[in-house]
């Protein structure tokens, strides 16, 4: 009977495993259910996760695809054509830009498995990235998994969460390999103009420097203004690549489609990663996927009004518990000063015990994140603004009245 206990054999886990950075977002999960479990209603606008449903048509496209014998083999390795002239065609409708389908897309497994990647394909063991502060966690997870070293790069109010390049010391830059930017950004919401991604690809082509342009929040800019892509600007291509999701546009962010658009090289050797892991998307999603990019486009035009009503009621609320932040120009996320005295982690804790309500703390998003919470605009306007009153009465700000 026991003889099962003399086999217990200790796994030893690789170096890469456990270098990786703790998922930020699990802790932040498990806080929230303990407190739904003791019967709370809790508003939770900590994560990124779209609250709507993905558009009639693009779920009708693959009910209608998903019998099609054709897409219950094997995919091709990169995907099908179709798909790959889809999101050519959406980016020169959208940006006016000029991609080729088959040797400047690579079809991804959702943007953040492209993210990741990214820095298996270009780094070795001990290269320098350069990486937004805040930022996206997963930026931190695939550099880790390739053995790459991180340079921080501080997004300031100060300089309209962009960063400097001229702050970035110039034996650090002609070392760095690779570099994320993202905008419009998460956490912060800011956007980018023109003059910003030439900037970028000045310093990326002085310094020999791979561009990962993070174009998630894409679709989403507000007050009229339409964000700009990467690979509008001339050169953009030879320095590096965008990757596009289907998730925050379309709303398909269980679907996990997304691509990698621009330098030919970038793309190639993504494809072939991709080729050791994967055998692309059930070809039936990658039929809704291009009905997605294709289709009527009024939907995306929708959730965009959507999201920024969202923001304007929240906006308001704000200022009615005397809460001062700056609106976000594009994604779905407000980035809001903590009180004076609080660390963003305890205020956090606060507002989640007291007032139910769950926002992300800025230290999840790097050190130039304390001070600062993220907050999505991911409920509707009526849960938005219960949130914000629920906060209010806890009296951390100066109150009006």
């Amino acid at each position: 009977m026991n003889q099962a206990n003399h086999l217990h054999m200790k796994v030893e886990p690789a170096d890469r495993m456990t270098g990786l950075p703790t998922q930020f977002f699990a802790g932040l999960v498990r806080k929230a259910n303990a407190q739904a479990a003791k019967g709370k209603d809790v508003i939770n606008l900590g994560q990124g996760n779209p609250d709507q449903p993905t558009p009639a048509h693009i779920v009708s496209k693959l009910q209608e695809s998903a019998p099609n014998p054709l897409y219950h083999r094997y995919p091709p390795f990169s995907g099908f054509a179709f798909l790959k002239e889809a999101v050519a065609k959406r980016y020169k409708e959208d940006y006016g830009v000029e991609l080729d389908p088959e040797k400047e897309v690579a079809i991804l497994f959702g943007g953040k498995t492209g993210l990741i990647e990214i820095s298996q394909c270009l780094l070795n063991p001990g290269d320098i990235a350069l990486v937004p502060d805040p930022g996206y966690p997963d930026y931190w997870s695939g550099v880790a998994l390739a053995g790459g070293s991180m340079f921080h790069m501080p997004l300031t109010s100060a300089n309209s969460f962009l960063p400097d390049y001229s702050a970035v010391p110039s034996d650090i830059a002609d070392q760095a390999k690779l570099m994320f930017i993202n905008y419009p950004n998460n956490p912060t919401g800011a956007v980018a103009d023109e003059a910003f991604y030439k900037k970028t690809i000045e310093f990326a082509s002085k310094h020999n420097i791979v561009v990962a342009s993070d174009f998630a929040y894409g679709a989403l800019g507000f007050d009229g203004n339409q964000p700009v892509s990467f690979l509008q600007l001339p050169g953009a291509k030879e320095v590096g690549v965008e990757f596009y999701t289907l998730s925050k546009t379309y709303n398909m962010a269980g679907w996990r489609v997304g691509f990698a658009l621009g330098n030919a090289e970038v793309v190639g050797l993504i494809n072939l990663i991709q080729d050791h892991y994967y055998c692309s998307l059930f070809g039936g999603i990658q039929a809704a996927a291009a009905e997605a990019l294709t289709g009527p486009q009024d939907c995306v035009a929708d959730l965009r009004q959507t999201y920024e009503s969202r923001r304007n009621a929240l906006f308001q609320a704000l200022d009615e518990i005397g809460w001062k932040a700056e609106k976000p120009g594009g994604s779905f996320f407000c980035w809001l000063p903590v009180p004076q005295g609080y660390t963003s982690a305890q205020f956090a804790d606060i507002v989640l015990e007291q007032a139910d309500v769950v926002v992300a703390p800025g230290i999840g998003f790097g050190e130039h994140g304390e001070g600062y919470v993220r907050l999505g605009l991911l409920a509707p306007e009526e849960r938005l603004k219960e949130a914000v009153y629920r906060i209010g009465k806890l009296n951390l700000f100066g109150q009006k009245g």
